[in-house]
């Protein structure tokens, strides 16, 4: 009798591994986003469903630390997909900046996506006019090891300013905007494609206003660091913003492992791509999304199963 259950168990997990290698999804694929309260996220989980829906793949979206993390995690094969900053993606496949020591061999490009918008929000009775205003001021510089992190440093560098000089904070977008809503913080800086949930969570609430960088600080900023561009975010993207703001962007990316099989990325992309009003309906931000812009601003070398793609598209020769 015991013969027989062994047996029978034996027989029920060859069973279940071959329809985990044949009938039922091929892959389970893991995106690597960012905080709940950015862009990242929510459009993350809906390519993990376009991917679900279109493809013999199973996909699901990972909260992280963004850019910076989504990185080393994608180095150490936690993660198939990530998002990114151009910036990040440009610092990690060259092994410079916070990827000094620990170049990411395995990064290939899939999709430029969107502008990664720097807004550095506060409140309208701060007394925080410019980015000069910002020293002895309790500011979060996004958390810890973060493409935000990387662009307040640098963008306080143009101003003459260091974390230093600040009562500097890292925190994530969601609790920024918390701690500014409760008194605690007096700004932030947030990068992530306009409107940003965190932000329209803050105007709900608060007179708040986001900062405009000076014209000759932005041109500076673009010389020494020319991932760069310049960026509005136009009146009226938020509740209460009444004027054009002025300010920089740096273009977000999907990659992959490089090691993702030619015809897994390709349906990935074509996946994406044939189905972008689904991302349209999570996001608006999703609108950026193009084919016909899809390797703008990227660097890195382009995943063969992406290039297929393009290719046929005629959108890569």
């Amino acid at each position: 009798m015991k013969k027989s259950y062994v047996l029978l168990a034996i027989v029920l997990l060859l069973s279940l591994s071959l329809v985990g290698c044949g009938g039922g999804k091929a892959s389970q694929l893991i995106i690597a986003t960012g905080g709940t309260g950015g862009t990242y996220y929510p459009l993350g989980g809906g390519i993990a469903q376009i991917i679900k829906d279109n493809t013999k793949m199973d996909a699901t979206a990972q909260v992280t630390g963004a850019s910076v993390e989504n990185m080393r995690l994608l180095s150490k094969g936690d993660v198939d997909l990530a998002f990114t900053q151009s910036d990040i993606a440009d610092y990690a496949s060259k092994g410079t900046e916070m990827f000094k020591d620990t170049p990411v061999k395995n990064l290939k490009a899939i999709s430029s996506l969107y502008n990664e918008t720097v807004q550095i929000v506060t409140t309208v009775n701060s007394g925080i006019n410019s980015v000069a205003d910002l020293k002895g001021k309790r500011v979060s510089v996004g958390a810890a090891g973060s493409g935000v992190e990387a662009n307040a440093k640098q963008i306080l560098e143009v101003y003459g300013l260091k974390f230093e000089d600040l009562k500097a904070e890292h925190l994530s977008f969601g609790d920024s905007s918390q701690r500014i809503q409760d008194g605690q913080l007096d700004a932030a800086f947030i990068t992530a494609g306009a409107p940003t949930a965190a932000v329209n969570e803050l105007s709900a609430t608060t007179k708040f206003k986001i900062l405009s960088l000076d014209q000759d600080k932005i041109k500076e900023l673009i010389t020494k660091y020319p991932y760069y561009v310049e960026d509005v975010i136009p009146a009226k993207t938020y509740a209460g913003q009444d004027q054009d703001v002025k300010t920089v962007a740096v273009k977000s990316i999907l990659v992959a492992r490089g090691d993702l099989s030619e015809d897994q990325v390709y349906d990935i992309t074509k996946s994406l791509f044939e189905h972008l009003d689904k991302l349209v309906a999570i996001n608006k931000k999703a609108e950026s999304i193009k084919l016909e812009t899809a390797l703008d601003g990227i660097n890195l070398e382009i995943h063969p199963g992406a290039a297929k793609y393009y290719k046929e598209k005629e959108i890569l020769k």
